[in-house]
């Protein structure tokens, strides 16, 4: 089910709030737009020197084993701007994957945040507006990206101590920037049955 369907404007489907609402967004031609405000990011750097819990993060809550898929672009504008999927547990265990600025090339990153953020620069994919996606089974849990929704790419498998309700959706990021906007086309979720969180088909 895609929850951005029927929406227009600044109306949210009732399965969607926010945390950390940002002062400018809406839905144009079932797209949300978010203006991302600078220094917005969740990380909990292990060094201690930059911890963030500021990006906007549109979500739904989850129960059990699910799927999210969401289609995102993302005005690359500095280091860092970023647009993301996220699962979060609370405020100081979550995990995201991005499509994200990297020394200047478009790049696939995953953050687990247990506590303390982890950081993990995965595949330089230039240009192109991919598909994030979750899947969850249990408390294993699976990142996986695609240009085209059909062959997928195992990006990050891994476990998160997680009671049965997650909130799960998008995120918008300029941690190093003074803003850019980011597009989400489309926030695909299904609570169902997943054998496996690996799966790429």
């Amino acid at each position: 089910m895609n929850l951005f369907e029927g929406t227009r404007e600044r109306n949210l489907n009732r399965q969607l709030s926010w945390i950390n609402e940002p002062d400018s967004w809406s839905f144009h031609d079932g797209k949300l737009h978010i203006d991302v405000p600078e220094s917005a990011d969740f990380f909990k750097d292990p060094a201690g020197i930059n911890v963030r819990s500021s990006a906007p993060f549109l979500y739904c809550d989850a129960q059990g084993d699910f799927s999210l898929t969401a289609r995102v672009d993302v005005d690359m504008l500095d280091a860092y701007d970023s647009g993301c999927v996220m699962v979060m547990v609370d405020q100081g265990n979550w995990a995201k994957l991005c499509f994200e600025l990297v020394n200047q090339v478009p790049t696939i990153v995953s953050v687990v945040t247990r506590n303390l953020s982890d950081n993990c620069i995965s595949e330089q994919i230039g240009n192109v507006k991919p598909y994030l996606r979750i899947l969850r089974a249990g408390n294993c849990f699976g990142f996986h990206y695609s240009l085209d929704a059909i062959k997928w790419t195992l990006i990050r498998f891994f476990g998160l101590d997680a009671p049965i309700e997650v909130k799960v959706g998008v995120v918008g990021q300029c941690p190093a920037g003074k803003g850019t906007k980011v597009r989400f086309e489309s926030f695909d979720f299904e609570m169902t049955k997943i054998k496996s969180a690996k799966a790429v088909e």
